[in-house]
């Protein structure tokens, strides 16, 4: 049985206090990490501003360097890291989240694309991006996404998670079921579950039918989001955040908390959420959610990047895990 002791470091990113763009930031969401060849840590996150024609929300990708102790701020980004979706396009209403991946020389980014809708609030699919300047900037392959709505998954593809594993790619990531409505005169809100699929090219994937992760704890309607994996000490551990359908925005009861998967070959999964026993903060940054995780393995430990209350409005934090 695998155990973990949980060493909870506090919030290590506060966006409020930092110029993201051209005034204070707000919100800092889906923090996703990638070494530096000078042994810096680079935090990838989503921010947003206000889109001038609408004044509606547009999400955006910026990002934080950190020395090596992964709490000593360096550097945050303060330029395009990634333009704008076109008009029309799968992610012309933003991005979030970007999954940071080291490609020999080059940094590949699996991005969430969002559209807003009519009848629904959103769409999401996964696109790509790289980077030939070590994760500066990034440039989009192609204006359409690699991995998008399908006959059995048929919307809100997005949180794609990728890392190779000997010559193919793995990517955790999720899909809508279907959108439901609390009451006949409540907006709906979406139900949407983690999948798996693999490549050869990281380009082309193939679909492993089906949930990945089960069961469900809170039912049918469980809200499963930002899976992520890393290997270590023979396993691979995967953590992820899950919600009710419905009241998640209102009721901390109902908001996202962590859970957690291991596998020994990245393909079959065993669910056990009290093996990470992650609580919230007394009245603090984390006390009424946890979400948004990001599992990797610095300086042979297993670490924990997650968002908190009000789905990473007041930034981010860190945690290591001891076995």
């Amino acid at each position: 049985m695998i155990c973990f002791t949980i060493e909870k470091l506090g919030k290590i990113f506060d966006p409020s206090v930092h110029i993201l763009n051209d005034g204070p930031g707000f919100f800092a969401q889906s923090p996703q990490a990638l070494a530096l060849p000078n042994g810096n840590v680079r935090i990838y996150f989503s921010t947003r501003s206000t889109d001038g024609d609408t004044g509606k929300f547009i999400s955006y990708v910026c990002y934080a360097d950190f020395k090596d102790d992964l709490t000593t701020l360096v550097n945050v980004a303060r330029h395009d890291v990634l333009g704008r979706g076109q008009l029309g396009a799968f992610d012309e209403h933003g991005i979030f989240p970007l999954n940071p991946v080291r490609i020999g020389d080059e940094v590949w980014g699996y991005t969430t694309g969002w559209t807003r809708r009519v009848s629904v609030s959103v769409d999401t699919a996964i696109g790509l991006v790289k980077s030939l300047d070590g994760g500066r900037t990034f440039q989009r392959v192609g204006t359409g996404p690699v991995l998008s709505a399908g006959r059995y998954e048929p919307f809100l593809v997005g949180d794609g998670f990728v890392r190779q594993i000997g010559r193919r790619f793995h990517m955790w990531y999720i899909f809508g079921q279907r959108w439901v409505r609390e009451d006949e005169t409540a907006e709906p809100d979406r139900v949407y579950k983690i999948a798996q699929a693999t490549s050869h090219d990281g380009q082309n994937w193939y679909r492993e039918s089906g949930q990945a992760i089960l069961p469900d704890i809170l039912g049918p309607n469980e809200c499963q989001a930002l899976p992520s994996v890393a290997y270590h000490s023979g396993f691979y551990h995967m953590v992820f955040c899950y919600r009710y359908a419905h009241g998640f925005r209102t009721e901390p009861t109902k908001g996202y908390r962590l859970g957690y998967a291991v596998s020994a070959d990245a393909k079959s999964w065993r669910r056990d959420d009290s093996v990470l026993g992650l609580a919230g903060s007394k009245d603090d940054w984390d006390a009424d959610m946890q979400c948004y995780p990001h599992i990797f393995v610095h300086q042979d430990q297993l670490c924990l990047l997650y968002n908190g209350n009000a789905f990473g409005k007041e930034g981010f934090g860190l945690a290591r895990l001891k076995r």
